[in-house]
């Protein structure tokens, strides 16, 4: 069940007293946004739970957030929720959202102590009764610095050694990692070692090497190497509709077909036709009837290499007929304002963000954890 502020749970003690520091804890940051510390936490907290087997999250600073019951809460913080069931008040495991006019009135009136106090209160509550603590940074190690709480800082304060995790590679990943390093220790705050991501298959041995060469002259420990995997990178449907704000014309079965292709649909409907396959996205201008025809003819409602959906372009709603023809099939149909070019660029350019409905995806975050980062070396060193 998802709890808000609103489910406070009644706790002993006084949090206006020094912060809980025995519950084990560790911090997880990045040489970059979207380089995988979600991925990375979810796996992480699976992996944990072997060991304690009640993990508790927070990110105590969050930048992309949905609104529940009026609070405002990290998409990330509503994604572990829902994997895990925390048992937490949401707003606790997300007690800062950096909303888009937040860094201008901090600096027109700045409160540190306050937002420090907020971070520590929540982190108390998130620790209750728990025998770990998962927290996620927000990006980079600087992130956060025009408001006093960057990543460095908020780790600080929370009293959390650090993981950082980078894209995979040698010289551009070590670049970057010994940036952050520098940060963190000017803080003061220790880093327990780095995992690299989105590493090629056939060269995850190669850059196990020599990365871990590269870090150990840092000083620095590699915890773990994860493999790239194609299927972490493929976008929904559903989540492509949400980014689009596309109208969904019909209603299919799922929504949650994952889109391994796109192809924008600029031919005749002969030469469309070959492109009607499995994990296909078809982009077409809603004026193409007899694209439109042919795929609501040739798509099998039976079949499992169905396409993963159409987006029509142009605002150009069809017909009554085509219309009709939309409603019976058994994948989604959406509607778009933007031309075809606009929609297939920002398709390609999404930020892929795994969702709850992901399960899938979920299940092979876990398992590539799970076999490619050295959890027992995590915890020996804290």
């Amino acid at each position: 069940m998802i709890k808000t502020g609103a489910d406070q749970l009644e706790l002993p003690g006084d949090f206006s007293t020094e912060m809980n520091s025995a519950t084990p804890r560790v911090f997880i940051a990045a040489t970059r946004q979207n380089d995988g510390k979600t991925t990375t936490s979810l796996g992480l907290i699976a992996a944990l739970q072997k060991h304690f087997p009640r993990v508790g999250y927070i990110k105590p600073v969050g930048q992309r957030f949905v609104e529940i019951e009026e609070q405002k809460i990290d998409e990330d913080t509503v994604l572990m929720d829902a994997v895990y069931r925390m048992d937490i008040p949401l707003v606790d495991m997300s007690p800062i959202a950096v909303e888009p006019d937040f860094t201008r009135k901090y600096l027109q009136a700045a409160n540190n102590e306050a937002l420090v106090k907020k971070i520590q209160k929540a982190f108390d509550r998130v620790s209750w009764e728990k025998d770990f603590v998962l927290c996620e940074g927000s990006g980079h190690a600087g992130v956060g610095s025009v408001f006093d709480l960057s990543n460095a800082r908020v780790a600080k304060v929370l009293g959390a050694k650090v993981i950082i995790v980078s894209q995979g590679g040698i010289g551009k990943p070590i670049d970057e990692i010994s940036l952050n390093q520098a940060l963190f220790e000017k803080e003061g705050v220790e880093i327990i070692g780095v995992i690299l991501n989105k590493v090629l298959g056939e060269k995850v041995d190669y850059i196990t090497d020599f990365a871990r060469r590269g870090l150990k002259r840092k000083g620095l420990e590699l915890l773990g190497v994860l493999p790239y995997e194609q299927i972490l990178s493929n976008p929904s449907v559903d989540l492509i509709r949400e980014e689009l704000k596309a109208e969904l014309l019909n209603e299919p079965p799922e929504l949650s077909a994952l889109v391994e292709n796109v192809v924008v649909g600029a031919m005749g409907a002969q030469n469309a036709m070959q492109f009607f396959k499995r994990g296909v996205l078809l982009i077409t201008p809603g004026d193409r009837e007899d694209i439109i025809l042919a795929a609501a003819a040739m798509t099998n409602p039976q079949s499992e290499e169905k396409m993963a959906g159409i987006i029509l372009t142009g605002g150009l709603r069809p017909s009554a007929a085509v219309l009709k023809a939309i409603q019976a099939m058994p994948i989604p149909v959406l509607l778009v304002q933007p031309d075809s070019y606009e929609v297939a660029s920002k398709v390609n350019n999404l930020i892929v963000k795994t969702r709850p409905s992901d399960a899938g995806k979920i299940s092979l975050i876990r398992d590539i954890v799970a076999k490619h980062i050295n959890v027992k070396k995590i915890i020996d060193s804290l």
